[in-house]
């Protein structure tokens, strides 16, 4: 097909706007993950590790905030940046830190609740001897974290997932704004509408090759530290 064709040429030729497009959804998609990551491995961790009443009902609802409608994150992140919102005097609705902001809160609940399993599945086997060298909450979390952090690229791998396809989120709180919020998603979903079929062609598949290159550098990472285990 010639779209095709044309989408080939614009991705070989390294063609300015698609690349700032990627750059910038890279970028949004990582940062979100990495301050995802930072709050909810820990917190994953602790609530695998530590016994409080209502623990099971934090776990339900936790497991429920994994499917969050991305357009309803969207719609409370707008809300609360906005000029009458509580967060309105930081200025961030329609930047890229708007939508890094978006992207965590829907990555966020997905990592925790990895992060949980994991840890709640390595615990059964490290139990007893933890508990027989005494090592208290904090200690367990730091270790269990530590020895499961090949299999947490899992559950990293799942939020950028989840980011780097997002639409609807970043479309409200970003605006879609050439040149500044536009990514790969949001350019892809105005370009098809619009008839531009070569940029959006392309722009899938880069977005394509992104998603297999992450799950491919996941999988080696994982597989040489299942090979220093063994």
């Amino acid at each position: 097909m010639p779209g095709d064709v044309s989408a080939l040429q614009l991705v070989l030729t390294g063609d300015p706007a698609l690349l700032a497009i990627v750059r910038l959804s890279l970028i949004v998609s990582l940062s979100a993950v990495v301050l995802a990551a930072l709050i909810a491995v820990p917190f994953g961790a602790a609530l695998a590790l530590i016994q409080f009443p209502g623990r099971q009902a934090v776990i339900i609802v936790l497991n429920a905030l994994m499917g969050l409608p991305p357009v309803v994150v969207g719609l409370a992140v707008f809300l609360a940046l906005s000029r009458a919102g509580p967060l309105g005097s930081w200025g961030l609705l329609f930047t890229p830190k708007a939508m890094i902001i978006a992207q965590t809160v829907l990555v966020a609940p997905i990592i925790a609740a990895l992060t949980r399993q994991t840890i709640e599945d390595l615990w059964l086997e490290y139990r007893d001897e933890l508990t027989a060298m005494n090592v208290g909450p904090v200690g367990r979390v730091a270790t269990l974290i530590w020895d499961a952090r090949f299999s947490l690229v899992t559950a990293l791998l799942a939020g950028f997932g989840r980011a780097a396809a997002e639409v609807g989120a970043i479309i409200i709180v970003g605006g879609n704004i050439d040149g500044f919020t536009r990514t790969m998603t949001t350019a892809i979903a105005l370009e098809t509408s619009k008839g531009d079929l070569p940029l959006a062609v392309g722009l899938g598949m880069v977005l394509i090759a992104i998603v297999v290159a992450v799950n491919a550098l996941a999988w080696t990472a994982r597989r040489a530290g299942e090979r220093m285990a063994g």
